[in-house]
């Protein structure tokens, strides 16, 4: 059984991880990181301390309204991408851990066009 980092609990909610093959768990948040446990396979865990994310990306559509995912930024190890059943309940929670202006809004489908349009003419 895997020991986890927090001391205190904040919210647990049911999650999916979208680290190549979707995996079904838990997050965690709490006091000292971010926890995901895979629900089959109790060797199958990410582990996130506060001070090793740098920013939480959120793809957000219809204005607020859904948030199908978001990411995880570490400082060495790369994105984890999440889904969960209630993302702005976890999102809140992160928040309380996560400097506000490290958490932003991915670019959506037009944005992604759109720059890569202006590339296109300004070469």
């Amino acid at each position: 059984m895997v020991q986890s980092i927090n001391t205190k609990v904040d919210l647990v909610s049911d999650a999916t991880s979208h680290m190549g093959i979707s995996e079904y768990g838990k997050i965690m948040i709490g006091d000292k990181g971010f926890e995901f446990f895979n629900s089959r396979d109790a060797r199958k865990f990410i582990q996130i301390p506060w001070d090793e994310v740098d920013f939480v990306t959120a793809s957000v559509m219809f204005k607020g309204k859904w948030i199908p995912r978001y990411a995880v930024q570490t400082k060495q190890n790369g994105k984890y991408i999440f889904s969960s059943k209630e993302p702005k309940k976890v999102l809140r929670a992160i928040r309380n851990y996560v400097d506000p202006s490290h958490m932003v809004q991915s670019l959506s489908f037009f944005d992604v066009i759109k720059r890569g349009f202006k590339s296109k003419v300004k070469k």
